[in-house]
């Protein structure tokens, strides 16, 4: 049934499913009121500065741009190529063409920030190398398998987050643009490096800098800022080059989470508040 949902809605023409989107923001908002109390909190804690008004205003405007999100999803899974390259602009590929020239791979971080759906679609018709993005798989085999078509279609791989960083060595030999969607919470018992992020010490997976010495790949953060509905533009940020001999196993994960809270102080309503981001504390002593 769920397959059958989600292959009937992506039929749909983008303005009929941005309707969709608007009821699901209604409901989700007005009525059954979803996680509000945990993304009012999250943004309490991390904007104190700002009034309860203002608080509550970027509450309401991430609610509505998720449903639009949505929206953009559904439609996305069958658009074509020509329809998404007018509605999402990589500004600066070239910024990665000359690693690939150079028979170098790159390490793409990107966030839950404005439509990151549509980035790995992005990222296949505009970059000059095969996209490896990291995935969720899905419990029911039948959407897995169908979500995972529709998002490779215009080339590239998913790989799934728990063998990522294996799938990554295998493949080292091979030039790929490997993105990543880092500001997840790694578990209490995983390892992890903490940072003070948006007012408050924050979790973060470790690995990627493991991941870029191995690879000897320059690190981009993918900077995705909404132009107005349904156009977005894309801008690589390089936060990271070879060769790492005096970088911190840390350093990179630092700079991730600096340039991620400019782009929250930036536009605030879309970033995913109803993560639960914080689900647990620092602890007195960390190794």
């Amino acid at each position: 049934m769920l397959l059958g949902l989600l292959k009937g809605l992506s039929y749909l023409p983008l303005p009929v499913l941005y309707g969709v989107g608007d009821a699901v923001f209604a409901l989700t908002f007005y009525l059954v009121r979803w996680r509000r109390k945990l993304a009012a909190a999250n943004l309490a804690r991390s904007f104190p500065e700002k009034s309860e008004r203002e608080r509550s205003q970027i509450l309401r405007r991430h609610y509505r741009n998720m449903g639009r999100v949505l929206a953009e999803a559904l439609w996305g899974l069958r658009a074509d190529a020509e329809n998404l390259r007018a509605r999402v602009e990589v500004e600066n590929p070239e910024v990665v063409k000359a690693y690939a020239e150079r028979g170098q791979s790159v390490l793409l971080m990107a966030a839950h920030f404005c439509n990151w759906e549509w980035l790995t679609l992005a990222a296949g018709l505009s970059l000059p190398m095969p996209v490896a993005a990291v995935y969720k798989q899905q419990r029911n085999e039948d959407v897995d398998r169908f979500l995972k078509s529709a998002r490779t279609r215009f080339g590239g791989t998913l790989i799934p987050h728990k063998t990522f960083a294996m799938e990554v060595i295998k493949r080292r030999s091979k030039v790929n643009a490997y993105a990543l969607v880092a500001d997840q919470t790694p578990l209490k018992a995983d390892d992890k490096h903490w940072e003070h992020f948006l007012n408050q010490d924050t979790a973060f997976f470790v690995g990627t800098e493991k991941l870029a010495k191995i690879l000897r790949a320059p690190v981009f953060f993918v900077v995705m800022r909404r132009v107005r509905r349904g156009y977005y533009k894309i801008r690589l940020e390089q936060i990271a080059e070879p060769p790492y001999d005096r970088v911190d196993d840390t350093e990179l994960i630092g700079r991730y989470a600096r340039v991620l809270e400019r782009e929250i102080r930036q536009s605030p309503e879309d970033w995913l508040w109803i993560h639960n981001k914080w689900k647990y504390g620092k602890p007195l002593y960390t190794e």
